[in-house]
């Protein structure tokens, strides 16, 4: 009886712990979260419990959706961030350039006001890292690049993985990209013969090829092919994971078995196996001068447990993906399309590459002196950049500009419309204008800090060099060989699936010079 007793009191005290420990978790700690901000003035749209503003993100997307119908051909006017997160413009003329909102419980502090964001966008604090949440589900490639919460993991990878070490290894994959880029126009060749001179192509999964034919070989050496089936595989991932981005916040949800989490539960465990037995072979086989051997030098010179060195290297590997696959096709597709849209941009851009190039595959020396095509590919990346939204959480108090932010507060940039404010880059701003690019990045806007296509500062893509080389040798080789516009085909539809990509695809007609 009295042992009944003792056993009731002990699950009555642990039933009560668990309700203070969700009431702090769901509704305590938020608020305390909120009333900081509020007290600075701070204020945004009034959240639900639990669920924060998903509901009211998920209404103005699907109104969005409704009341702007596919574009038939390509648009005079790029805004892709109002047609895919239609809320934020709400917000920012309700609440200004600073406001906070909610996805569940987690908290967020939207920030566009140019002087925070050079703040936040050049802080080399390991205080201001990956979103926790982000760092629980390791495998859904939210954010740019993959940048672990652990202070020592990431500064122990960006050592590694240092901008002067990549761009040497950059400098190595031009034949790559070169072989890979004569593949596809070979390809592309053969189907306008076949189609009687003029072809209409899907370009997407030809962009994902080449991409992905660089990178695999880039990364995986003489395992090449392994590597294409991981990064099909992440592909499957990052469609899986982009369907859940809006649950982020919701307790318990990344935990529930749900037909989305399962299957991305599925392609995690695949993916690390994938990996790992690449790791293994390459191990067993020996040295071999790419990507994966300077993750793995760096992974055994570290005093990293077993455990951390398997999750740096598969974590490196997604890394590697996004910034150096995923990125590049995407952009690739979606500057061919403005050039497509854009005649006179195309036939200056050929001219270039003729006078440069006399005939001979481009190579890095060549494609530096192409202004005209760096010109287009930085207005191509203003207007669709790869990632609309730079995530970054405060792991201690922090403070930027006159706002302190508590720990645990996360903070987003919005790339989409620092890229697109007539403020910022004039009038003209949601048009294809490359002239703007004239004078460089600096000359073609009052606020150069805030054009960040691949993420700006300490937290810059790494990626970012191999995706400008493999663009250039891409776009010119493909301008030489063709020439190409809009199909009727084509329905212009911006869809998020984690990085911004046509939703429909893109259909060109390709003529052979």
């Amino acid at each position: 009886m009295e042992f009944s007793k003792v056993f009731i009191s002990a699950a009555l005290l642990g039933f009560l712990g668990l309700l203070l420990r969700l009431y702090n978790a769901l509704v305590a700690k938020p608020e305390r979260l909120r009333s900081a901000l509020r007290k600075q003035g701070v204020s945004g749209p009034k959240p639900t419990l639990l669920l924060g503003n998903i509901l009211e993100i998920k209404k103005a997307r699907d109104a969005s959706a409704k009341a702007t119908s596919e574009c038939d051909g390509a648009p005079v006017y790029h805004n892709c961030g109002s047609f895919l997160l239609p809320f934020f413009d709400k917000w920012r003329k309700q609440f200004g350039e600073i406001f906070m909102f909610s996805l569940g419980n987690t908290q967020i502090l939207y920030v566009t006001q140019p002087d925070m964001v050079r703040e936040i966008t050049t802080c080399t604090s390991l205080d201001l890292g990956k979103p926790t949440y982000q760092a629980k589900e390791r495998g859904s490639l939210l954010g740019q690049g993959i940048l672990t919460s652990n202070g020592a993991i990431w500064a122990h990878q960006r050592k590694i993985l240092a901008p002067e070490l990549y761009m040497e290894k950059v400098k190595g994959m031009v034949s790559l990209v070169q072989e890979s880029t004569i593949t596809m126009v070979n390809s592309w060749k053969k189907i306008i013969e076949a189609e009687g001179g003029i072809a209409d192509i899907k370009i997407d999964q030809h962009m994902r090829s080449f991409s992905g034919d660089v990178i695999s070989r880039a990364c995986f050496g003489s395992n090449f092919s392994k590597g294409e089936e991981i990064f099909k595989r992440l592909r499957s991932l990052q469609e899986a994971a982009s369907k859940r981005v809006l649950a982020t916040g919701v307790p318990g949800m990344r935990h529930l078995p749900t037909k989305s989490n399962r299957e991305t539960w599925a392609l995690e465990k695949e993916i690390k196996s994938l990996i790992l037995q690449v790791v293994k072979e390459r191990t067993e086989a020996g040295y071999e001068k790419d990507l994966l051997q300077m993750v793995l030098e760096g992974a055994k010179n570290s005093d990293l447990s077993q455990d951390a060195i398997d999750r740096f290297i598969v974590d490196n590997c997604k890394n590697i993906y996004l910034a150096g696959y995923e990125t590049t096709a995407v952009s690739a597709t979606w500057c061919l399309m403005l050039l497509a849209a854009n005649p006179e941009w195309q036939e200056r851009i050929r001219t270039e590459v003729v006078e440069i190039c006399k005939g001979q595959i481009p190579n890095a020396d060549m494609v530096r002196k192409m202004k005209q095509l760096t010109m287009a590919i930085n207005e191509s990346l203003r207007l669709y950049p790869p990632v609309a939204v730079v995530s970054r959480e405060a792991l201690k108090d922090m403070k930027f500009g006159n706002v302190k932010i508590p720990q645990g507060v996360n903070v987003w940039t919005l790339v989409t419309t620092l890229h697109t404010d007539p403020e910022i880059w004039g009038p003209d701003s949601y048009k294809f204008n490359p002239d703007r690019f004239a004078n460089g990045i600096t000359g073609a806007c009052k606020l150069p800090h805030l054009y960040m296509p691949f993420g700006v500062g300490p937290r810059v893509c790494l990626g970012q060099n191999l995706a400008v080389v493999e663009l250039k040798i891409l776009i010119s080789l493909i301008l030489a060989n063709f020439s190409f516009c809009i199909s009727p085909n084509y329905k212009h539809s911006p869809a998020l699936n984690l990085v911004i990509e046509p939703g429909h695809g893109v259909n060109l007609l390709v003529k052979k010079l």
